[in-house]
């Protein structure tokens, strides 16, 4: 199923729809997270993690790449990963996300710079004339009914 049209039309809308997400997320799923730079991306993934108890910022992972949190800092395991930066598909087998996926919720910026994200809750946002940012989601059967409610 593909959702379209989302409007989040500032970075304070951009981190409720993460703080949303969070409500609906569980260990083991998977969602990526699209678009240029700036257009968002780690907004989302913050919104989420503050509404999964993380008190502090939540620093973007481009340069640890995988940036992990843990209880009793978040609800559940949380890996935060950027692959803006992998050169080469092949170098995510190195950060053992496939593992690590099924103990923790993968949040995951810049997706296709490599990995299977098939069964993914695939974000996709754009940047619009005036600023604001149109996200597309393309829902996968595990996140239907739990999308609803977003």
């Amino acid at each position: 199923m593909i959702q379209r049209g989302v409007r989040l039309p500032d970075p304070a809308a951009s981190e409720a729809f993460g703080a949303r997400l969070a409500a609906a997320a569980r260990i083991g799923d998977v969602i990526t997270l699209s678009g240029p730079l700036g257009a968002g991306k780690t907004s989302i993934a913050r919104g989420l993690l503050g509404a999964l108890g993380l008190a502090g910022e939540a620093p973007s992972p481009s340069f640890a790449i995988v940036q992990p949190y843990d209880p009793p800092e978040v609800r559940f395991a949380v890996l935060h990963v950027d692959l803006y930066r992998l050169d080469d598909p092949s170098e995510l087998d190195e950060l053992g996300l496939d593992d690590a996926r099924w103990d923790a919720l993968l949040v995951v910026e810049w997706p296709e710079h490599g990995g299977d994200w098939q069964d993914a809750l695939a974000l996709t946002l754009a940047i619009e004339p005036d600023g604001a940012r149109v996200l597309t989601a393309r829902v996968p059967p595990s996140w239907e009914a739990r999308w609803r409610s977003i």
